[in-house]
């Protein structure tokens, strides 16, 4: 069973995570501290709240070097969720600019209300799938993933991109990898079927 750390840095689900780990064969550990993250051959970043406060928490508490080691010196499989995901960008723009880890060039921004959108969205919605070798392979060509968010990524390169979602006719990025660095903007965890299917296939890559 591959040994998953969920990071405990205040601001995410993390026992619905571990139990979708669980439920689909991984070793899931709630960690509190950057050290246990040497361990796990598998990281996931939860996330609900504010970009900023986020990052101030996982700065605070000593995680980006961590995470960096996991990520991207030991090159083990990496995921962000929702929040999560947005962290892994150049930058955040909810209430006020912050530095993101930086890990995927792009910026954060609001969903546009545009065509008086409900904002933040809030419930199931269809993934269009753009990577059939990625994470996102076991759904074919299309999910149905549960979201709850305000703002999206928007990645500066188009590679990055492996799923697209549209809400009242507007358009964003709902998940993005690069080599072993995933994220997905909706909840795996929450989305049942497919969304157990996404982690399953995260942790057998």
């Amino acid at each position: 069973m591959r040994r998953v750390a969920i990071i405990n840095y205040g601001m995410g689900n993390l026992r619905s995570v571990a139990n979708a780990i669980e439920a689909v064969g991984g070793l899931p550990t709630i960690v509190d501290r950057p050290a246990d993250v040497a361990s796990a051959e598998a990281v996931i970043l939860p996330g609900v709240g504010a970009f900023g406060e986020a990052m101030n928490r996982l700065a605070s508490q000593g995680w980006p070097e961590a995470l960096q080691q996991h990520a991207h010196e030991a090159k083990r499989p990496f995921l962000g969720i929702c929040l999560g995901m947005q962290l892994l960008a150049t930058r955040g723009t909810e209430f006020g600019e912050h530095t993101g880890l930086g890990w995927l060039p792009g910026t954060v921004t609001r969903l546009d209300r545009a065509g008086g959108i409900r904002v933040p969205h809030i419930g199931w919605n269809e993934v269009v799938v753009k990577r059939s070798d990625g994470l996102l392979a076991p759904l074919k060509s299309l999910a149905t993933c549960y979201f709850v968010h305000s703002f999206a990524f928007e990645p500066t390169d188009e590679s990055l991109v492996s799923g697209v979602t549209e809400y009242g006719g507007t358009h964003f990025v709902s998940a993005v990898e690069r080599d072993n660095v995933f994220g997905v903007q909706f909840h795996p965890e929450k989305s049942q079927k497919h969304g157990l299917a996404i982690l399953k296939r995260f942790l057998e890559m």
